[in-house]
C-alpha cells in the first residue's frame, strides 16, 4: 500500500503551503504520539477526563419487538456528548507537546466544535471554531457552548454555508497561521495524514466494543452499525473487527427525503471517485467535476465527501454502505426515546432506522451493535420542526 492511501484511495492533494504543516504533523505522530510517555498522558485523559470506557447498553425492551439483540456503544455517554472527544483531546495533546498555541477548527453539528472548545480549555490552548452559517443558525445551543468554553465561533457565509464550506475557511486559517496553529480536523478526511490520525485516536471505540461484546455474551456480533457522513466514528468502531471477518460492517449514509433526485449525503452510495479536502475518495460530484449540494436532516451527515478508509473498505467488500431517508432517521430517533429512555443524535438515528429495518430478518440469537455516536439533546429545535411540519 502505498504511503498515505488506502488501497486507491488517500493521499495528499494539497497546495504547496500546506504540505509544511502537514509534513510537520505527520513527523509528530511518529516522533511523539507513537511514544509510550504521550500514550500513557493520553489514556490517563480518556478515563478520567472523557470518561471511557463508555458503556455497551443491551437494549432489552427494543429487542424483543426486534426479535435479535440490540446493542449500543454508548459514545453519547462521553464527556461532551459524543465521541468527537476522543479525537480532539488527542489532537490537543499533540499540539501542545508540537508548541502549537492555537487549535482551528470547523463544526457542521457543532459537536466536534464544542469537543475542540473543550479540549483546548483543558490544555491552555486558544481555539478558533469555523461554522457554516447555516449550521450556526441550526446548532444555536451548540454555538453557545462553544463561547461559554472560551472558544470563537466564526460562521462561514460562502457556499451552502455548511461544513464543506467551514473545512475551506479553517485550511485557509491554518495556512497562514501554521507556526502557532494546529488544525484539529474532526473527520477522518482531509489529506495524509489527517484520515490516519482520526483513525487512530478513535479506534479506541472499536476496541472497547469488541472486548465488551466479548465479555457480555461469550461470541462477536453479527454486525456492527455505524452512521457515515465524514465516518470518524464509523471508522473507529469498525477498526477492531476488520480483521474479523464473520462480522458484517455496515455504514448507513443520508438519502434526504428519499426522492429522485432529491438532496442527500450519500457519497459512498451513489459518489464517483475524485479528490476533495486533499484527498482522492467518494463525492458527490457532476462529471465535469463540480462538487454538489448535499444535505441530511441530521448536520452532521452533510458532507459531499467521505473518509477515504471506508472507500477503500467498500471497494474490498468489506464494508456494506446503505442509505437512510430522513424519515425513517426521525422515526428511530422517537422510537429509541420512547422504548429505551434515550435520545439519540439524529447522525446516529440514521444507524438505529437501519437496524429497525431488520425486524423479523433475523435469527434471535443474532447480535446487532450500533455506534450511538452522540446524544440528541442537540437537535431537540430540528425535531420539534420537523414534527410540527409533519402535523400540517
Amino acid at each position: 500500500m502505498k504511503k498515505g492511501y488506502f488501497g486507491d484511495f488517500g493521499g495528499r492533494f494539497a497546495p504547496e503551503l500546506l504540505m509544511p504543516p502537514l509534513l510537520e504533523l505527520e513527523e509528530a505522530m511518529a516522533r511523539i504520539m507513537a511514544g509510550e510517555p504521550f500514550q500513557r498522558e493520553l489514556a490517563d485523559l480518556l478515563t478520567h477526563f472523557v470518561g471511557r470506557p463508555t458503556a455497551l447498553y443491551h437494549c432489552a425492551n427494543l429487542s424483543r419487538e426486534l426479535g435479535f439483540g440490540l446493542w449500543l456503544k454508548r459514545e453519547d455517554l462521553a464527556h461532551t456528548g459524543a465521541h468527537k472527544i476522543n479525537n480532539t483531546v488527542g489532537q490537543a495533546l499533540l499540539a501542545k507537546h508540537m508548541g502549537k498555541t492555537r487549535l482551528v477548527a470547523e463544526t457542521g453539528a457543532g459537536q466536534h466544535g464544542v469537543a475542540t472548545a473543550t479540549a483546548a480549555a483543558l490544555l491552555g490552548l486558544e481555539c478558533i471554531v469555523y461554522m457554516g452559517a447555516e449550521d450556526v443558525v441550526r446548532q444555536a445551543h451548540n454555538v453557545q457552548r462553544m463561547e461559554l468554553l472560551g472558544a470563537t465561533v466564526r460562521p462561514v457565509d460562502s457556499g451552502s454555508r455548511t461544513l464543506k464550506d467551514a473545512i475551506n475557511a479553517a485550511m485557509r486559517h491554518w495556512i497562514a497561521e501554521q507556526g502557532t496553529t494546529h488544525y484539529c480536523l474532526g473527520s477522518a478526511v482531509g489529506p495524509h495524514p489527517f484520515p490516519l490520525l482520526v483513525r487512530e485516536l478513535q479506534a479506541v471505540i472499536g476496541r472497547e466494543a469488541l472486548d465488551q461484546i466479548q465479555a457480555r455474551i461469550g461470541v462477536l456480533p453479527d454486525q456492527v452499525v455505524a452512521c457515515v457522513g465524514g465516518g470518524s466514528n464509523a471508522i473507529g468502531m469498525f477498526h477492531a473487527f476488520v480483521p474479523h471477518a464473520q462480522v458484517a460492517l455496515i455504514g448507513v449514509e443520508a438519502a434526504g427525503d428519499g426522492s429522485p433526485g432529491c438532496c442527500h449525503s450519500a457519497t459512498l452510495s451513489t459518489g464517483t471517485t475524485g479528490v476533495l479536502h486533499g484527498t482522492m475518495t467518494k463525492l458527490l460530484q457532476t462529471v465535469e467535476g463540480q462538487i454538489l449540494a448535499s444535505h441530511s436532516l441530521a448536520p452532521g451527515l452533510d458532507y459531499p465527501g467521505v473518509g477515504p478508509e471506508h472507500a477503500h473498505l467498500q471497494a474490498l467488500g468489506r464494508a456494506q454502505y446503505v442509505c437512510v431517508t430522513d424519515d425513517q432517521a426521525l422515526a428511530a430517533f422517537m422510537r429509541l426515546a420512547r422504548t429505551e429512555g434515550i435520545l439519540p443524535a439524529l447522525e446516529s438515528s440514521h444507524a438505529l432506522a437501519y437496524a429497525l429495518k431488520l425486524t423479523g430478518t433475523l435469527p434471535q440469537t443474532a447480535n446487532v451493535v450500533i455506534c450511538l455516536s452522540g446524544r440528541g439533546d442537540k437537535d431537540l429545535e430540528i425535531v420539534r420542526q420537523e414534527l410540527l411540519k409533519r402535523e400540517g
